[in-house]
């Protein structure tokens, strides 16, 4: 997709500090991190969102997420790491084209913004008819 800035990236038009690539994926440091180490991992074929992305190109995205993962974790000795997908501008997604983020959080580190929340119980009978509406949508 030609105004899209990852499709930019992916084709060598604009510059990005790469820290993995395979046929399928790209991963790259997030140059407005969360945290040292905050990396993107995307598929090189546009695809906005999980409703669009391929089975292929999501499951190549998850493996890829595992190997530099595992790579943040030998060079960076992180607590954690966080994985956020964002799907659609009511959640705050401002590419749109799928990414991956890998947040890691450094023991030295303040909590990262996007895991933590407060625990509050649900209503049970809601949650339940919520998951059968779900659960009845699936193909």
């Amino acid at each position: 997709m030609e105004d899209c800035v990852f499709c930019k990236i992916v084709a060598g038009a604009l510059p990005c500090v790469k820290i993995y690539e395979d046929e399928r994926v790209l991963a790259f440091a997030d140059i407005n991190p969360i945290a040292q180490g905050h990396t993107l991992l995307i598929p090189k074929t546009h695809a906005e969102n999980i409703w669009e992305i391929s089975a292929e190109d999501i499951g190549a995205v998850a493996r890829a997420a595992r190997k530099v993962a595992a790579a943040i974790r030998k060079a960076l000795n992180p607590m954690g790491v966080a994985a956020l997908q964002l799907n659609g501008r009511g959640v705050d997604q401002l590419v749109m084209h799928y990414h991956l983020h890998l947040v890691p959080r450094a023991a030295d580190g303040p909590p990262l913004p996007v895991t933590s929340w407060t625990m509050t119980p649900g209503d049970m009978a809601a949650i339940a008819k919520t998951a059968e509406r779900i659960a009845a949508a699936l193909d």
